[in-house]
């Protein structure tokens, strides 16, 4: 006998394609589709920010309205509907005052001052909209800081309801680093009351913390590797809340995050100049081709073509890029690079494609059509973070061909394994220090395989022909529910 499907309500604060800022947006866009599959009733809840109106699936008005307290006002949301691929509903929570901005969460490297606000908005429209559209959720899966005071609120604002009394919480970390600080004053926004200011509660450091909220109040914790689930509770990749993960550790959870393969692959992408796959490589040459024209390159054939798609944070490793790139151009690799973040790498980058045109190129932004055009045109991906919970680039990287030299962190670690030449195993490059000579020694061997055209093309194809898909994912999480309301 088949156990019964349960009713999902996924809270995220961006959303593939309504709303994306990096992996978050693509997890929460996939993950729910493949737990459909699996039978589930599942549905999807988020804001609807002023970029949501680009979204080609298109959103309607339900004619339903919620009223949520924040501070001493009651504001007005209004509730929206779509539908992902495999029928997914959607739920987009608007407020013009709060989200109908440039941005998501801030612009020009400083997030907007009234975040605490658009996210206690946004924990409390979560729960209302159960009761305006009357969809009661065996599990309310949470995802980061934004939604962080969502378990807060169940086991104490709505603790009495019967609405929610078998409801669970999952909260899922997808990076520590964000945690959404704020001055304890926000206690009073947010309506939580005064007792749970505390160690034991929602105060870190003298502030109020949403990732404690998530941390604290959460049912089970989830985060997106195996790896990176046993790093955050050490004090170097803990970010002061390792002690908090360790006390939960018996709670905690490391699943990898899946790629949607209907977006991202090769074979049927219709994004890129000409589609390919493992058994025939011809059209990642034209790609390659397209990409160099695009960027106005002028690399001879032969040579190897770098590339990047990143956020421009410290936490990418983009440092380790600084400082080596003169020394790989130098030894004739070409280089391309998609996008956005802190002023001075954005700058760093655009000089450097002023100093080489012919070997270089940089595009500030995010474009989704071209983050699949480098893809399917580079050579080698570079993924050398400082941290990386578990990182979708460098898998999509894997199926097209783009072999990733990463450093071997997080789920980075999990996902690629180092190239022997004698075997012919691994699916790419890594290294451990986080310092230049070390990135430096896997750039020299991977220049010296590439010289090499059927071991590349064996390491390439190595990659191309792993899958990670959502369906092992989702499993995991489908287990991990039941498990939870077993209990």
């Amino acid at each position: 006998m088949s156990p019964p499907k349960l009713k999902i309500l996924l809270a995220s604060s961006e959303v593939y394609p309504f709303a994306k800022t990096g992996g978050l947006g693509d997890i929460a866009g996939s993950l729910p589709k493949a737990l459909r599959q699996l039978g589930h009733e599942v549905r999807v809840i988020t804001p609807k920010y002023k970029v949501t109106a680009k979204c080609p699936l298109g959103f309607r008005p339900m004619g339903r309205d919620i009223d949520v307290p924040v501070g001493p006002a009651l504001k007005k949301g209004f509730l929206y509907e779509s539908r992902l691929a495999e029928g997914v509903p959607v739920y987009l929570v608007g407020n013009d005052e709060y989200y109908h901005r440039d941005e998501l969460y801030g612009e020009q490297g400083r997030e907007y001052p009234d975040n605490p606000e658009r996210f206690i908005f946004f924990c409390r429209a979560v729960l209302e909209s159960c009761k305006a559209t009357g969809f009661f959720p065996d599990i309310f899966h949470c995802n980061d800081w934004q939604t962080g005071l969502v378990p807060v609120y169940l086991k104490t604002l709505y603790a009495q309801d019967p609405d929610f009394a078998r409801a669970r919480t999952i909260f899922s970390i997808h990076n520590l680093a964000f945690q959404g600080n704020y001055p304890p004053a926000r206690m009073t926004a947010a309506h939580l009351p005064p007792h749970l200011f505390r160690v034991d509660g929602l105060e870190f450091y003298g502030n109020l913390s949403f990732m404690k909220g998530g941390l604290m109040f959460a049912d089970l914790l989830t985060t997106v590797s195996k790896t990176y689930s046993k790093e955050i509770q050490t004090p170097e990749f803990g970010f002061g809340m390792d002690g908090i993960l360790r006390s939960r550790s018996k709670d905690l959870y490391g699943f990898l995050n899946g790629a949607d393969y209907e977006e991202w692959d090769p074979e049927t992408d219709p994004l890129i100049p000409e589609n390919y796959n493992a058994k025939n490589l011809s059209g990642k040459q034209e790609c390659k081709r397209e990409l160099k024209a695009r960027f106005k390159l002028s690399l001879p054939e032969e040579a190897p073509l770098f590339c990047m798609v990143s956020r421009l944070s410290a936490q990418k490793g983009i440092s380790l890029i600084m400082e080596s790139a003169e020394k790989w151009l130098a030894d004739g690799a070409g280089f391309v690079l998609l996008g956005s973040g802190e002023p001075r790498f954005e700058e760093f980058f655009l000089n450097l494609a002023r100093k080489h045109p012919a070997q270089c190129g940089a595009i500030i932004g995010y474009n989704e059509e071209l983050a699949h055009q480098i893809m399917a045109g580079g050579d080698l991906l570079f993924v050398p973070s400082q941290y990386e919970p578990c990182g979708l680039t460098q898998i999509y990287g894997l199926k097209y061909g783009a072999v990733p030299l990463v450093r071997s962190v997080g789920g980075l670690q999990d996902t690629i394994q180092e190239f022997q030449s004698a075997s012919g195993s691994g699916n790419g490059f890594k290294f451990r220090p986080y310092e230049n000579k070390y990135l430096l020694q896997a750039v020299k061997k991977a220049l010296s395989l590439y010289k090499q055209k059927n071991t590349w093309r064996t390491l390439m194809r190595n990659g191309m022909n792993q899958s990670f898909g959502w369906d092992h994912s989702a499993g995991q999480y489908s287990r991990l529910y039941y498990k939870l309301l077993s209990h």
